[in-house]
């Protein structure tokens, strides 16, 4: 189970887009991040500093010795959570479905923007394709479901040799499971 404080610190709508930056790209300074997600280098610092603190995030060796500027890099790739692992806390409960509601907001926004840039020639060749069923399943069941997705998709990204010369663009998985009503 992740701590809340891990949850919280994450789905943070800039901090989210600063650990996905560091998922993508790898290791880089403070600067660079600022330019690509267009913040003040001093709201990023920041951030960064409330990821680390949460264990997401870490400074990573300054190898320009440079020292004007701090590298970061991810400390750990991926979280798997529910708001039912803090039912034993009103408080906690509370925090858990606030990012739960922003990581599902983040995720919508994401697939719409997406719609609407689906025809720029960054994207030729893309689709966006959707996979959705409908079947019968216990919580055991569903849990299962949950870390064999969680399984394939990390068998998924092992198998990609990021350095065989491919054009490649950020893409963005998500999935849900949950009860329903036809």
């Amino acid at each position: 189970m992740e701590d809340i404080s891990v949850i919280t610190a994450v789905h943070h709508p800039l901090r989210r887009r600063i650990y996905d930056y560091l998922l993508l790209y790898g290791t880089c300074q403070v600067t660079t991040l600022a330019r690509a997600l267009d913040s003040q280098v001093g709201s990023i610092s920041h951030h960064l500093r409330m990821l680390e603190r949460a264990g997401v995030v870490e400074r990573a060796p300054d190898e320009s010795d440079d020292r004007r500027t701090s590298w970061w890099r991810v400390a750990r790739r991926g979280l798997t959570w529910s708001v039912d692992d803090f039912a034993d806390s009103p408080a906690d409960a509370l925090l858990a479905r606030e990012a739960q509601r922003q990581g599902i907001r983040m995720q919508i926004d994401r697939l719409q923007r997406w719609h609407r840039h689906r025809d720029d020639p960054a994207y030729a060749g893309y689709d966006a394709s959707n996979t959705e069923t409908t079947a019968w399943a216990s919580p055991d069941e569903l849990r299962d479901l949950s870390a064999r997705l969680l399984q394939t998709i990390r068998e998924w990204q092992g198998g990609i040799a990021l350095d065989d010369g491919q054009e490649r663009v950020p893409v963005f998985v998500f999935a849900h499971a949950f009860p329903t009503e036809p």
